[in-house]
């Protein structure tokens, strides 16, 4: 079944409250969101399968556990997904990377694509699409779609913080795939941000406020 899970280690929430601070500068607030993409992915890939492999330590042989099937690519969502990626490769170094680029219309706040490279093989891994924010969630579901177009079946999304209505808007048009969210907010303002969130996450972490 499909998982919709809002954290609640308290590592992520000390963290969270952080980088909401107006005060936080881009180098802490770049760092920060890499470590609590490290401490979601701990929570986020719980659910992947483990197989018994035989090794053999200085002492003797020995069954141990390895991650089963199929291998894990990391898909950011530009430019502001980026912040997260560092963060996951450390907890997955052999993840592969591919990109989506869209932008929101300041009118309609749309998605629009401006870009897309994928992983060869994305079709056959576990696919986790990260952004920091899930606002009208408009620019996630419209990611997802692109990715299951290509094939790809197993995806999970990951988000800092989230409002109400993108989770809503991303329950109800991908109901298949798992959620995972580091703090789930009031609403969105009359601009399409979250309330109380932390303002734009790509211009806090490339510091082009």
């Amino acid at each position: 079944m499909p998982e919709i899970k809002v954290m609640d280690h308290p590592l992520i929430l000390h963290k969270i409250g952080i980088i909401r601070k107006k005060e936080t500068g881009s180098k802490e607030f770049r760092e920060l969101i890499g470590e609590i993409a490290m401490l979601m992915t701990f929570e986020a890939t719980r659910k992947l399968e483990l197989e018994d492999v035989e090794i053999e330590t200085p002492i003797t042989k020995t069954k141990v556990k390895q991650l089963k099937g199929k291998k894990v690519a990391i898909v950011p969502i530009l430019r502001a997904g980026l912040g997260m990626v560092d963060g996951m490769l450390t907890m997955i170094p052999a993840a592969k990377i591919g990109h989506i680029g869209l932008y929101r219309d300041p009118k309609t706040l749309e998605p629009v694509e401006y870009y897309c490279k994928l992983p060869e093989d994305c079709a056959n891994r576990e696919i986790y699409v990260v952004d920091p924010m899930l606002a009208t969630g408009g620019s996630s579901s419209a990611a997802i779609s692109m990715l299951k177009n290509k094939g790809v079946k197993n995806i999970h999304f990951m988000c800092i913080i989230a409002a109400p209505e993108g989770l809503e808007r991303l329950k109800k048009e991908h109901p298949d795939i798992d959620i995972y969210i580091g703090g789930l907010d009031e609403k969105l303002n009359e601009n399409g941000y979250i309330v109380p969130g932390l303002g734009d996450a790509g211009d806090r972490i490339f510091g082009t406020l």
